[in-house]
């Protein structure tokens, strides 16, 4: 990855973190779940991809196939969709801590590693419980008749479970037309 993608990654990580750019992302549901957190996973992600060539060799070998790196992603992932720590995550500092340090290195760095390395099985498992992720927080975030983060409202929530289930449609009709007509061999 040339030198200057590395510097536009380090200042978008820099200016996700100026507190009036933070406040103004995280006043929503919907900013920090669809802008805020898939920021923080794609600087992880391009920073991932910009250290690969110059991995040790037991990296390889602990990330064969992209396995570990797709399972690690996805349990990351998982822990950064509890309500409890998105909450947390706005008014606590330990919190937002965590968030801005294990987004990149958890999520996206090892997906930025192990991406390119998982044959057509591991991408296909974790595009479908991605997709299916989706549908199941949007479902959740939609008929949920209380709040599942007391620091937003219940329009924000529910208006985040349709953008969910629209985006997971979405993907599910990419993935099913690259299926039909595409290869899954190239980039994401």
């Amino acid at each position: 990855m040339p030198r200057h993608c590395l510097r536009l990654v380090a200042v978008a990580y820099l200016t996700l973190m100026v507190p009036p750019v933070r406040h103004a992302v995280e006043a929503t549901m919907t900013g920090q779940m669809l802008v805020q957190i898939p920021l923080l996973i794609a600087i992880g992600y391009f920073l991932g991809r910009a250290m690969s060539p110059y991995l040790p060799s037991w990296i390889a070998r602990w990330n064969h196939g992209g396995v570990t790196g797709v399972v690690l992603t996805s349990i990351a992932g998982l822990v950064w969709m509890l309500p409890r720590l998105l909450d947390a995550s706005v008014a606590e500092p330990w919190a937002i801590l965590a968030k801005f340090v294990s987004v990149p290195l958890l999520i996206g760095l090892p997906f930025g590693i192990s991406w390119p390395r998982a044959g057509f099985i591991v991408r296909g498992v974790f595009l479908l419980e991605f997709i299916a992720t989706f549908f199941r927080l949007g479902w959740l975030f939609v008929i949920s008749p209380t709040r599942l983060c007391s620091n937003y409202l219940l329009s924000d929530q529910q208006r985040l479970g349709e953008y969910l289930l629209f985006i997971g449609a979405g993907l599910l009709l990419i993935t099913v037309f690259k299926l039909m007509f595409g290869r899954f061999d190239g980039e994401l």
